[in-house]
Parts: C-alpha cells; sequence; structure tokens
C-alpha cells in the first residue's frame, strides 16, 4: 500500500470506511483495556512470592529470626540508612561503595521528592535555599517521564526542555542551558529510558559528568529505574557516572535513585539514593530529623531474597521471559498494521517498560481520544513532555506490561487502527 501521503482523496475516503468498520467491531466489544501506565503484570509479581516466607517461624523453635548478618534487630528503631547488606546490594548495582548508599522505604520518587524539597528549604552545599534564590529552573530532556514533571510543577520550577537523542539527552544544548546560574538540576533516566528506551551513550555519560555549572549547587538526579530490566539477555552497559564524575572533579553532582519497584513489588519493594560522600552527609543529617529508621523487616526480607547482583539477574531474566512476548505482540502488529505507511515510527527497546511511538503530527490527542472511546486507556498524548504539551501531537507511550499477552494482542490491534483512522482524518480534514 502506499504512503497514506501519497493516496488520492478518494483511496482515502475508501481507507477511512474499511477503518471505521473495523474500529466499529471494537467498539461494539465493551473492551476494558488499559495500557496507561507502566505497571508490572500480576505474573511477574508472582515470581517474588518467595518473599513473604523469608521471616518464617521456625517449626521447632517456634521462633522467627528477625535478625540481620550482622546481628540488627530489624524489629526495632534505629539504622537511619538501611541495611548494610542492602547498601552493599545497592551499591554493587550502581558501582558506588556501600557507605555512599542510602537504602530507604519503597518509593524512589519519595527520595527524589524530599531530595528537592531539602534543596528548596534548606539548600545544597553550603548555599543558600533555592526558594530565596528564585527563578529555579531543572533542564528536563523530553520525551521523558511525567512523573518528574510534575515533581517540578509542584515545587514551581520552570522546565527547560532539551530533545532526546538516540545517545541520550541534547548534550550540546544542556552545556548552553547550565551556564545559567539560575538552572539548579537535570532529570536522567540514563538506562532504557522512559518512554524511549533509551541508554546513554559513554559520550554523553562523560559529557554530563564533566559539566560546569554555574550553580555550585547544580544537580543531575540521575533516575536509574530500569538499571537491571533487560528485555534481551544482551541489555545494554552504561558506564559509571559516579567513577566519571570523580575523574573531572565533580563528585558531588549527581543523586542516583533505583529501587525495586519493578522487581519485586511496587507497593513494597526498596528504594535507595546513592551520592557523594558529601552529599550523603548532607542528606543523612536531615533525614535524623525525620525519622528514626526504614521499615527494616521489609528490606530484611529483600536481603535475604537476594544476597547478591546476581540473584537479581537471574530473577530478572524471568521477568524478561514474561515481557517479551507483550512487547513482542505490540511491535508485531505495528510492523503489519503500520509499517510503510507513513504515519508512524516507533522504537524497539531492548529493556525498560515502554515502546514510544511517534503518529503523524497533530494526532496523538485524537488516538487517545479513539482509544478510550473503544475501551481503552492509553498514558495521556503529551504527558510524556513538561507542562503536558508535545509541541507536535505526535508521542504516546505504550506500556505493553500489565495486559495478559492475548490481552495485547488485542489492545495493539485496536491502536494501530486508531493510529491510522486519525491519520486519514488529518489528512482529509
Amino acid at each position: 500500500m502506499a504512503k497514506y501521503t501519497e493516496m488520492t482523496r478518494q483511496e482515502l475516503t475508501e481507507e477511512m470506511a474499511g477503518l471505521l468498520a473495523r474500529y466499529g467491531s471494537f467498539k461494539a466489544r465493551g473492551l476494558k483495556l488499559d495500557m496507561s501506565r507502566g505497571r508490572p503484570g500480576a505474573d511477574q509479581m508472582d515470581l517474588s512470592r518467595a518473599l513473604f516466607h523469608q521471616i518464617d517461624e521456625d517449626p521447632q523453635s517456634h521462633r522467627a529470626d528477625f535478625k540481620n548478618a550482622t546481628g540488627i534487630d530489624c524489629r526495632n528503631y534505629g539504622g537511619l540508612d538501611g541495611l548494610p547488606e542492602l547498601k552493599k546490594l545497592f551499591g554493587d548495582i550502581l558501582g558506588v561503595a556501600p557507605e555512599q548508599m542510602i537504602v530507604a522505604g519503597n518509593s524512589s520518587l519519595h527520595l527524589m521528592f524530599d531530595t528537592i524539597s531539602q534543596a528548596m528549604s534548606a539548600g545544597l552545599a553550603g548555599c543558600e535555599p533555592w526558594l530565596l534564590q528564585g527563578g529555579v529552573k531543572f533542564i528536563c530532556p523530553a520525551p521523558g517521564y511525567d512523573r518528574h514533571f510534575a515533581m517540578c510543577e509542584y515545587f514551581g520550577i520552570e522546565m527547560l526542555t532539551v530533545d532526546m537523542t538516540d545517545t541520550g539527552p541534547d548534550m550540546d544544548a544542556v552545556e548552553k542551558l547550565v551556564q545559567d546560574p539560575s538552572v539548579k538540576g537535570m532529570w536522567v533516566v540514563p538506562k532504557y529510558s522512559n518512554p524511549e528506551g533509551i541508554t546513554c551513550s559513554d559520550e554523553t555519560v562523560r559529557r554530563i559528568a564533566a559539566l560546569r555549572p554555574a550553580a555550585k549547587d547544580f544537580r543531575v538526579f540521575w533516575d536509574n529505574a530500569y538499571a537491571v530490566h533487560h528485555l534481551e539477555d544482551e541489555g545494554d552497559g552504561l558506564l559509571n557516572i559516579y567513577d566519571e564524575c570523580v575523574k573531572t572533579g565533580n563528585e558531588d553532582l549527581v543523586f542516583q535513585f533505583v529501587s525495586t519497584s519493578k522487581i519485586t513489588f511496587p507497593g513494597a519493594g526498596i528504594a535507595a539514593e546513592a551520592a557523594s560522600p558529601a552529599n550523603i552527609a548532607e542528606l543523612k543529617k536531615r533525614m535524623s530529623f525525620q525519622t528514626i529508621g526504614p521499615d527494616k523487616l521489609n528490606q530484611l526480607r529483600h536481603a535475604r531474597m537476594f544476597r547478591t547482583e546476581a540473584d537479581v539477574e537471574a530473577h530478572m531474566r524471568r521477568h524478561a521471559q514474561i515481557l517479551r512476548p507483550k512487547f513482542q505482540a505490540v511491535l508485531d502488529r505495528m510492523e503489519q498494521e503500520l509499517t510503510g505507511k507513513g504515519i508512524a515510527e516507533w522504537t524497539r527497546p531492548k529493556g525498560g517498560y515502554f515502546i514510544s511511538l511517534n503518529v503523524l503530527d497533530g494526532c496523538a490527542k485524537r488516538v487517545e481520544a479513539l482509544c478510550k472511546e473503544a475501551g481503552m486507556a492509553l498514558t495521556a498524548a503529551g504527558a510524556t513532555y513538561p507542562y503536558g504539551k508535545d509541541p507536535r501531537d505526535r508521542n504516546i507511550r505504550i506500556a505493553p506490561t500489565f495486559p495478559a499477552v492475548e490481552e495485547m494482542r488485542l489492545a495493539a490491534e485496536l491502536l494501530c487502527i486508531a493510529v491510522r483512522l486519525a491519520a486519514v482524518e488529518k489528512l482529509l480534514d
């Protein structure tokens, strides 16, 4: 079939008639499909059922062992920065020393929010609080993570959009923007980015580590949410950002974040933050006024289930076996329905939780509306850009993780029909 842009009006009208018939049949089914967020499916969460038995009562003594490897009674107060076993485990994953880790509750977003909140109210690196400096700005690579953008909006931080390239954020633009002393931060999802699945190249990591911001209290928020979330046997590698920062004399530049949200249970996992010794000392000093310690019983469960990085890797291979067919179902349908029509392009990620779909300019909101009307929820069009405003109204984040494979095939077909129908409507307008 010819590209839609090369078809005559009569051909487009005939194409629309066929698409409307298919779309009508989907509407008649009363579907309830959801590809709106990157949630693990029940089959993935079932992989972590063993967590429930890590502190079981001994049948002989009728006692349970609540102590960690160093003798800490995890039922009691204390352990502000987390269990040593998990500090080492997360440190191994991120490539930093255990003493540079803070292990907390289930949400890395909470750690990011709290770090920004501390910077706003108390300041960083001996500088005035951001609130007193006025006009705080963050660099926001886009398409990007909507919750990062929402956090900035909450704090009244102005967002400066830079393009994502095949190798990570547009570093030429970043290097210019950091010369403004009001630019205090930058979001980066360095591995299998949300939503495009891009991993920062070695050059990009080195350029980030070598930044010379005008603001002494500028920080990179390195949200390594998908550090171990490979879809293929050979996943992407990622250069160690902290090591590169040390080489450039910039060791205080980066806060790193990671969690088990998509490893064990999103609502009952473990999150961690890594930074330079100076940054960690600053964070821990303020934490001492917030809490006497995290949920160490949950930390103990995780520490016993994942004793080494190899245990995590083996667990994630089981996740990949579940996810690959779901991703493939979407990619196969897109190849079948959209290839050669000149109306869409999409990513083929090697890891992470999303497929990024770019449709014909001006059509993303219409695709979302068509899917919603037929019973399928998508991430809101525009959500992958600051302020929810996609300048070309074309990007849609696809999350092929929560539905079962058969539902995923159905959802992918409906999505492709909506993409084609929206494009025909636009061209006939």
